[in-house]
């Protein structure tokens, strides 16, 4: 297999294995072809009005402020004398869009979703919007056309805001929630004088949808301890209470009018959300009006939390949902049918109705939660051969019709207790059923990535053995041979091909099952040379290959730990920082082995301390800024000194424009945090020398010379101006140290090779990237090789979790990207926020590349030891995927997987940028000088 192909196909392989998680573990639950279900006894309200306060924390509601007052007292008034309350426990990811469908639609999105957009629909779903008669919604256009376009026919209405409203630097975001307040105040006032919006108006089955940003704009922008996210909550409390006001008199106080407050997400201190920390996934629900239960007093409730006391709510009965129990809750108080894909369980305790309406309510909910799991049913039995099909047994056909007919007798004989008990019982037998038909096939996928994995991992294996090493020697396969033993594999690739046609299987199924066969062919083709790489390993002793594995599987689990711990990042750094005392290399290195240990010291402080963006320190940034102007200083004063006048010239002026991009850059953040934190917004001349720094970062290291630490010295500056306009605290000095140890860790290498005996390089501060090496003087792989590839795996997962656990949603802070706009944009935002993490991995990737072009190693050798450690971590990963316990371990362990996944296919992408900043070289025009006779 020529490179090309090898890396053609190593990319086809990790695309499947990154694809396939989504695949097996995070597949869309939606089903399609259920009946609407509906309750048959009249509702209790005509209309109901939905207050989502975006952002809003249930204790930042709940508590009481440092008078002992309410932060809310109109709501606070609600839940204490007119209506009952709780808290809504969401998912992960606590974002926008999910927290949304699972309020108004009933169901969790799976993860694939989520990335697809925040306005369009990337799966059709019902919704309680589309079940009403007619919805009228004001807000952001982020969330409002989602529904709009999955409604069918033309009965939801939006009206929404520009997007450029949504300015995280903006003086006050609650102008965001006063918008909505007006628009809605103007909206019934002009009904009145328009009779086909007024009798649309006076329709039963109507709701009204009012999403309120500011408080998620302010938390993000402020903190949700700040003072301007405790007033945005005031205003939405002043709000609501003159919206209820007004829709009660618009009326004409008829009380058929419901009302619900509630939030799709929380927020953590530092403002941020997506995780699943109890800030985010604790929201509050306040319920009142028509068919609403009064406030119910109680001596004691348990819960494992001690919120109650801290609330002085504790006499007051707390009724807490899941956050997909509130659809079934809205659609039961209006009379719509429950959302088809709803899984919610409708909360009896927050209904104010007869026992015959609550029995009647629970079992629809049941019954259209059985509907799903009917189809899910069908649909497995047809794609399953019938010798080969499980059904689930507690749900059977027979079980499934005795629950009915129990639950309707109980009705008739007005046990409603009773029929209530077996609808809920009935309830959670069809979701642990549609649970077991989504995962039907999971052990069977599972089973084929695995195979997969670990035939890849042994091939790479044999060809870095066969092709850069001398512990085989070249076998000859007959032709014969050869033949046979394709057939063989052909023959198992048609017989499974064979086998999912017959149960009409997806596509994807074909590529999963079939790709273990081509790679296992390709290691079995190998035999001899693993045959004769065996003979070679039992020849040794056996103490020494049984030290060999146990330290190779050591540094695995280290590499894996870290991504649970930031910690364990800090006890590698120090055991590298004695890696020069145990091999007795500071004897000839006395003065660099020193700076090495200092520096893992230094770096390893960084993972022990708290996640960057919790508390902003603008301050140490411009101290990072000046750090680096310091030792630009002394790298100039080298290169005065250097002979070459010519050079000098131009290497002068880039190395001046360098140092004024990084003054810049320090003055453009702390000018630009000061004015956001005055209310003047981002400044335009900041925006503009931020966007020109960002576009200039990446090709002023080309017009440096390519002398080995001229060019990386010129990299760092270049990526640190850029660094230091995405920092908000410590991490800015970061980059410094991590460039710092990779300087030596260069050097460090050098006298490795050296005393082992492997070369006599020359001086590195004379090496030139630009000149080509001699392929001939490629040495083969040396175990020292395998310790070098180690350095560099794990120094790019502490370049990923140095500064924090970037596998969390909300470790990322908006912040961090004010410099550039403020401007709520997702994904612009994101891949600034990626680049910031992409940002130390070039630094240690042209490192890397240093080391593999003076240690005189081809870049595919090293390059396919990394794969092989990397692959090792990705199928830890794979079988630590879970799906179920806390959200936030569900979310983390997804993160994980495609963290290591991504990883592996962004070296290969990383190599070549490296080689591109290290070697290639822009030459600007000179001006021609015309001397005169």
């Amino acid at each position: 297999m020529g490179v090309p192909v090898f890396i053609l196909a190593g990319l086809l392989v990790h695309s499947v294995f990154l694809i396939s998680i989504f695949d097996i573990y995070f597949s869309s639950p939606l089903v399609h072809g259920m009946t609407p279900q509906q309750t048959p006894l009249p509702p209790p309200a005509k209309r109901l009005v939905l207050f989502v306060a975006d952002g809003l924390r249930a204790d930042s509601l709940y508590a009481l402020n440092s008078n002992e007052m309410p932060q809310a007292p109109y709501l606070r008034g609600i839940l204490e004398n007119n209506g009952s309350w709780g808290i809504s426990h969401t998912r992960v990811p606590t974002e926008s869009r999910p927290g949304h469908v699972a309020l108004i639609a009933g169901f969790y999105e799976d993860v694939s979703a989520v990335a697809k957009g925040w306005k369009e629909n990337p799966v059709e779903f019902d919704s309680v919007f589309n079940e009403s008669k007619y919805t009228w919604s004001w807000g952001s256009p982020d969330i409002l056309p989602m529904f709009a376009k999955g409604a069918t026919g033309d009965h939801v209405y939006t009206f929404c805001y520009s997007a450029e409203s949504e300015d995280f630097g903006a003086q006050d975001a609650a102008k965001l929630d006063m918008w909505v307040f007006d628009q809605v105040k103007s909206f019934l006032n002009s009904s009145r004088s328009n009779q086909t919006l007024f009798s649309a108006l006076n329709e039963e089955k109507v709701v009204l949808f009012l999403h309120l940003l500011g408080i998620d704009t302010n938390g993000h922008a402020h903190r949700p301890n700040s003072r301007e996210y405790k007033e945005n909550i005031k205003k939405v409390d002043e709000g609501v209470k003159e919206i209820a006001s007004m829709i009660d008199s618009f009326y004409g106080n008829d009380e058929k009018t419901a009302f619900i407050l509630t939030s799709d997400h929380g927020m953590t201190d530092w403002g941020s959300h997506g995780a699943g920390h109890p800030s985010e996934t604790l929201t509050p629900l306040i319920v009142w009006g028509a068919g609403v239960n009064y406030p119910q007093k109680v001596t004691s409730q348990f819960f494992e939390d001690n919120f109650l006391k801290e609330w002085k709510l504790e006499n007051l009965k707390r009724l807490d949902v899941n956050q997909a129990d509130i659809a079934p809750l809205m659609a039961s108080l209006i009379g719509v049918p429950f959302p088809l894909n709803s899984v919610g369980t409708l909360p009896l305790e927050y209904l104010n109705n007869s026992a015959h309406f609550k029995a009647e309510s629970m079992f629809t909910n049941a019954v259209q939660v059985l509907e799903q799991f009917k189809v899910k049913m069908d649909q497995k039995k047809k794609t399953t051969l019938s010798f080969l099909f499980t059904p689930f047994k507690p749900l059977s056909d027979s079980e499934q019709i005795s629950f009915l007919k129990n639950i309707r007798l109980f009705i008739q004989q007005q046990k409603y207790d009773e029929a209530v008990s077996l609808s809920k019982t009935l309830i959670n037998l069809a979701l642990e059923g549609l649970s077991y038909y989504h995962t039907y096939d999971r052990l069977f996928l599972g089973l084929s990535i695995s195979a997969s994995f670990v035939g890849w991992t042994t091939y790479v294996i044999v060809r870095i053995i066969k092709t850069h090493t001398t512990l085989t020697r070249a076998v000859q396969t007959s032709s014969k041979e050869s033949t046979i033993l394709f057939c063989c594999f052909a023959f198992v690739g048609v017989a499974i091909a064979f086998f999912l046609w017959i149960q009409t299987c997806p596509w994807t199924y074909y590529i999963y099952c079939l790709l273990p066969v081509p790679v296992w062919y390709a290691v079995v083709k190998e035999l001899p040379v693993i045959e004769d790489l065996a003979t070679n390993l039992l020849s040794l002793p056996g103490s020494q290959s049984i030290g060999f594995l146990l330290v190779c599987t050591l540094g695995v689990e280290i590499l894996v730990f870290s991504f649970f711990y930031r910690s364990t990042l800090s006890i590698g750094l120090v055991v590298f920082a004695g890696w020069p005392l145990i091999t007795q290399l500071w004897a000839q290195a006395k003065r660099t082995t020193l700076v090495w240990i200092l520096l893992c010291v230094l770096l390893a402080v960084f993972p022990l301390m708290p996640v960057v963006g919790r508390e902003p320190n603008i301050p140490l940034v411009v101290a990072a800024g000046l750090v680096t102007l310091l030792i630009s200083c002394f790298s100039l004063a080298s290169l005065c000194r250097s002979g070459n006048k010519c050079r000098n010239n131009n290497d002068l002026q880039l190395h001046f424009y360098q140092m004024l991009s990084i003054a810049l850059s320090t003055y453009v953040v702390s000018s630009t945090h000061e004015s956001l934190k005055n209310k003047q917004g981002l400044p335009l001349l900041n925006q503009i020398i931020s966007w020109m720094t960002l576009v200039s970062s990446s090709l002023l290291p080309l017009l440096s010379p390519t002398f080995l630490f001229q060019r990386l010295f010129s990299i760092l500056l270049s990526l640190m101006s850029t660094y230091l306009l995405l920092s908000t605290g410590y991490e800015a000095l970061f980059p410094l140290v991590l460039s710092g140890l990779m300087f030596v860790w260069i050097n460090m290498e050098q006298e490795a090779l050296q005393h082992y005996g492997l070369s006599l390089k020359p001086k590195l501060a004379g090496f030139n990237f630009a000149c080509a090496t001699d392929i001939t003087q490629f040495r083969q792989l040396h175990l020292d090789d395998i310790r070098r590839s180690f350095f560099f795996v794990f120094f790019l997962v502490t370049a990923f979790f140095g500064t924090g656990n970037i596998a969390s949603v909300n470790s990322f802070d908006p912040a961090s990207v004010y410099c550039f706009l403020t401007v709520f944009s997702p994904f612009m935002m994101g891949g600034l926020l990626v680049l910031k993490v992409v940002i130390p991995f070039v630094l240690v990737s042209c490192a890397f590349e240093a080391i593999q072009v003076t240690t005189q190693l081809s870049s595919k050798s090293l390059f396919l030891i990394v794969l092989v450690i990397s692959d090792i971590m990705a199928l830890h990963f794979f079988f630590l995927v879970k799906d179920y316990g806390s959200w936030l371990d569900i979310g983390t362990s997804i993160s994980h997987y495609v963290l290591v996944m991504s990883l592996t296919m962004f070296m290969m992408l990383m190599n070549g940028v490296a080689q591109l900043l290290t070697t290639q070289s822009l030459k600007l025009p000179r001006r021609t000088k015309h001397h005169s006779m």
